[in-house]
């Protein structure tokens, strides 16, 4: 069931902003395995995988910055050093494990049929997101794609959902931000920009209500329910 929440009729959104991670594909199992082997080189303890979900969300470095700081803060040098085995490891295990969500594909597949702009906005570093994309037949899709150094600053800065809206001539309240994290609210939020989160993603133990999206959706299908 979709659940409104502060809107009182759909959204227009001629340009739809879709995060990556925990909302268009479920890719924590290979990020904590990366990040695992990561730690091992280092002679450090292993993740548990709801211990890597909790990191993920503000790119691959502060996600390996956080997990070398569960046993003992790194050093740049050591954090460096990890970054280089993750680094590594990841672009070699991209989709061992990870899937799109139920009802992405479809609903991606309406949505540009309906001639809605749509644009992949994450902050996974550009040499993940266009393989990962490409890989899952998803990049197609999408008009665009920021990843997180596409721009000198990333969510939950407003610049990337700024960039989009200004890149499609349309403004931020014809724009819509799907994701599931703090990040994605702060950053729509920080633009004016209207924002769903899907229920299912990766934001920490706090239900995705108490971000206080505009919209909560259980599958990404519902995107379809609530837009004009």
């Amino acid at each position: 069931m979709t659940v409104q929440l502060n809107v009182s009729a759909p959204f227009t959104a001629r340009v739809v902003l879709l995060d990556l991670d925990g909302t268009l594909i479920d890719t924590a199992p290979d990020l904590a395995g990366a990040a695992n082997h990561a730690l091992r080189k280092l002679r450090r303890q292993p993740a548990g995988m709801p211990v890597i979900r909790g990191f993920i969300g503000n790119g691959v470095r502060e996600l390996m910055r956080r997990a070398l700081s569960i046993q003992q803060e790194p050093s740049e040098a050591e954090l460096d050093a990890a970054m280089v085995d993750f680094s590594r490891y990841y672009g070699e295990h991209l989709l061992d494990h990870s899937q799109i969500y139920p009802g992405v594909s479809d609903t991606l597949k309406a949505l540009q049929a309906q001639g809605r702009e749509l644009v992949c906005i994450t902050n996974k570093a550009k040499a993940f997101t266009e393989p990962l994309l490409k890989r899952l037949e998803l990049y197609d899709f999408f008009g665009l794609v920021l990843s997180g150094d596409s721009l000198p600053k990333k969510k939950p800065d407003p610049l990337q959902l700024l960039h989009a809206a200004a890149h499609f001539h349309q403004p931020v309240g014809d724009c819509l931000l799907v994701g599931d994290s703090c990040n994605d609210t702060q950053a729509a939020r920080a633009a004016s920009m209207p924002v769903a989160c899907v229920t299912y993603g990766y934001h920490g133990d706090e239900p995705v209500h108490t971000l206080n999206p505009d919209a909560v959706l259980d599958n990404m299908s519902e995107l379809l329910d609530i837009l004009a």
